[in-house]
């Protein structure tokens, strides 16, 4: 299967005055092209530094992050400081818990310019159109048809949100990893943006790792983990939003 990512051993520390504290406690985990494993747990547990990690944000101390593409397999905590960097230009989406959209980029040109980053200044005009093409249809996609030209300002919170998640999807990615989606959403627009990732996961095979403190949701996901003082456990949907 493609796009799968596999977890094994993880293990990274912190310094902590002479001592080292461990954030992520030999993490195991696997999730298959087009699934969407949600990791819950109490704040500061490590959860986000798991995403960080799997994203190639942070070096974890030992362990293995391998995702498994049409390229083959490859350790992203085994790559030089560069290679991070072009797998998350094109390989990797995130989505941040806030949007950190750019005040003045409309919606069409945040995701332009998402599919011009490490790319050379002349950009052929054929290049320029096909890319505006596709980041057309991906506004259109996460519902946002009509509201390209809109800058961040212009846009409600859920609509930023989309914009979010459009711009990760611009490149393709093999895997996307997501902080937090719905935490400043009310309940209705909250549910649409599960909706909507559930959709896009599927439709593009990527495989997904989703933070959430929101039980509500659980039971749209593949898989359900929670993660205390670092230490990840595999339990059912039921279990966990007991």
């Amino acid at each position: 299967m493609t796009n799968t990512l596999t977890v094994t051993d993880l293990t990274l520390t912190f310094p902590d005055g002479n001592e080292r504290v461990t954030a992520l406690d030999k993490v195991n985990l696997r999730v298959g092209g087009g699934e969407i494993a949600a990791i819950t747990g109490p704040s500061g547990s490590g959860k986000s530094t798991l995403l960080a990690a799997v994203s190639t944000l942070v070096r974890p101390d030992s362990g293995r992050i391998e995702l498994d593409t049409d390229g083959g397999p490859v350790d992203l905590a085994a790559l030089s400081r560069r290679a991070a960097t072009a797998m998350r230009r094109n390989t990797i989406g995130i989505v941040f818990q806030q949007s950190n959209l750019i005040p003045a980029l409309t919606a069409l040109e945040q995701l332009e310019a998402m599919a011009h980053l490490g790319q050379s200044l002349l950009v052929s005009p054929a290049r320029r159109r096909a890319t505006r093409a596709h980041a057309r249809e991906l506004l259109d996609a996460v519902g946002l048809s009509g509201h390209e030209n809109k800058r961040p300002a212009q846009l409600s919170g859920g609509q930023r949100q989309r914009v979010n998640i459009a711009r990760a999807l611009m490149n393709e990615p093999a895997l996307l990893v997501i902080d937090e989606p719905t935490s400043a959403l009310d309940q209705e627009r909250g549910a649409a943006i599960i909706e909507l990732i559930v959709r896009i996961v599927r439709e593009h095979n990527a495989a997904t790792l989703l933070v959430t403190h929101d039980r509500a949701h659980l039971h749209r996901m593949d898989t359900v983990h929670r993660m205390v003082d670092g230490v990840l456990t595999l339990g059912s949907t039921a279990t966990i939003a007991a």
